[in-house]
């Protein structure tokens, strides 16, 4: 392929997607059964037996959210969609930050399930009976090791992404069966045979130990749900773009069902220290637990299934954004250069995959799989209370005149989206304050309060380097209008190879 070039305007993404499609590649992104297979474990260390609480709790602003991404995506469709949406409505700065963010937070994403994808394998490997390769013993809970076997996996799942979002869809749309089904099943089971009774204070959030256990607790459960709105960064590539809005919200509700009824099921089957210490192994820990080998394995399954396709989905709407962000000038010509062969951001796609495996070698400092897990899911769950925020500011900001025109459209279009907005900043604020004041010194440790602040930092704090040389550097004009580059505009030239 030739190198696009800024003298001509960029080309289109072809239009082959349908409802179906988007929800194949949002489901895929936010990957329930990862969520719930190390989630779970994860954010009962912090809130205890009230994981249902906390998920339908963190699901109130996430709903806002999303109201927000539907009716901004209906007046303007782009690939870009928080980078364009807040550019225009609060500032180009800001705008910039939100585009940068969601890039650095799935390369780390990416970089993280890159090793959770290998502890899959590994334990599957495991209870195969192969416990140790040319002399050296196999174990699922190294960074090392797991990230070794995991990026094999995300260098064959970049290359299928770079084949096209249809064939990414239908492979996803093939796991994601298998790996609901077996979800379904063994959470019913467990809730119906598990030993610990069933209480009504799972439920209560006010049982949760304390507000930094409920703000750390929140920003666990958003980084849960978080990526419904893959859907939206493939809206140039669906037919309508209503139908990114419905994918993304059949998406969410998908996931609420799936995380409550996770949840019980877990508390069913294991106890407080069960749960707490099997977080990176959660859903196999369950598994055994419930059924002999080798029913026992088929959880495990579906999470390596879950996590491969999350993979692959992480990579797709990455590429997607940063094709916007190309078109527009503030990132550099080679990420809008779309293969005329598969109609894609191929050079991008590679690129990202090529950006996680160099984030994934880093993370190796950090030794253990759940120390890591535990500081990539807290630094990624702020950043993206953050940008989720702006969004919603955005939508209210664009939408306020509403108000005055119709009150029930004027709350849901402003009020309900300002308010969750709200929310977000003041946990994430909050939770960052708590890493701040928890410790007087910095160690590269997943349980040291300034490591976990400095990770976030570091995201938004480049963010505005970056902007910076986009600005002054290549100039861009979105710095001075804040408008993105029209994604239906019929001039959108096609590169050549």
């Amino acid at each position: 392929m030739t190198q696009q070039s800024y003298g001509a305007d960029p080309p289109s993404l072809r239009k082959t997607l349908g409802v179906l499609d988007g929800v194949a590649i949002a489901a895929s992104s936010t990957a329930a059964t990862t969520s719930i297979g190390i989630g779970l474990g994860v954010t009962a260390g912090v809130v205890g037996l009230h994981l249902p609480a906390i998920m339908l709790l963190a699901f109130v602003p996430i709903l806002g959210i999303a109201g927000a991404f539907s009716r901004l995506n209906k007046v303007e469709p782009n690939a870009g969609n928080g980078y364009v949406w807040v550019g225009r409505s609060l500032s180009p700065w800001l705008g910039f930050l939100v585009g940068w963010v969601s890039i650095v937070a799935t390369v780390a994403f990416l970089a993280y399930t890159t090793a959770v994808t290998g502890s899959a394998m590994m334990q599957l490997a495991g209870q195969a009976g192969l416990h140790s390769v040319a002399g050296l013993e196999l174990d699922p809970g190294s960074t090392a090791q797991t990230t070794a076997v995991g990026v094999v996996v995300l260098v064959a799942v970049t290359l299928t992404a770079v084949t096209g979002v249809k064939t990414a869809a239908r492979l996803q749309s093939g796991l994601l069966v298998f790996e609901y089904v077996v979800l379904l099943g063994f959470c019913a089971y467990g809730i119906v045979t598990g030993p610990h009774p069933f209480s009504l204070s799972w439920f209560d959030p006010f049982q949760i130990p304390s507000a930094t256990a409920l703000a750390q607790g929140l920003l666990l459960s958003v980084f849960c749900y978080w990526g419904f709105e893959a859907a939206f960064t493939v809206n140039e590539e669906v037919r309508d773009p209503r139908d990114a809005s419905r994918a993304g919200t059949i998406t969410l509700v998908t996931m609420l069902g799936l995380f409550v009824l996770g949840s019980v099921a877990f508390q069913r089957v294991l106890s407080e220290d069960e749960l707490a210490g099997h977080g990176a192994e959660g859903l196999a820990f369950l598994g055994n637990r419930l059924a002999d080998q080798p029913l026992a394995a088929l959880p495990l399954v579906a999470l390596m299934f879950s996590a491969v396709a999350s993979l692959q989905a992480g990579v797709i709407p990455t590429a997607r954004g940063m094709f916007a962000m190309s078109r527009d000038r503030t990132l550099g010509p080679v990420w809008s250069k779309v293969s005329t062969r598969y109609g894609t951001p191929a050079a991008g796609t590679l690129l990202i995959g090529a950006m996680a495996v160099v984030v994934a070698t880093l993370s190796l400092v950090i030794p253990r799989l759940a120390d890591m897990i535990m500081a990539t899911v807290n630094a990624v769950g702020i950043v993206v209370a953050l940008s989720y925020a702006l969004i919603a500011l955005a939508a209210a900001a664009r939408f306020r005149g509403l108000v005055r025109e119709n009150r029930w459209e004027g709350i849901r279009a402003v009020v309900l989206p300002a308010l969750s907005a709200v929310a977000l900043l003041g946990l994430g604020g909050y939770l960052a304050w708590s890493f701040y004041d928890s410790t007087d010194h910095l160690e590269i440790s997943a349980d040291n309060g300034w490591f976990l602040l400095l990770t976030p930092t570091l995201m938004i704090v480049s963010g505005f380097a970056a902007g910076a040389w986009a600005k002054w550097g290549r100039k861009s004009a979105y710095f001075t209008t804040g408008r993105g580059t029209d994604a239906d505009a019929p001039e959108l030239l096609a590169v050549t190879d």
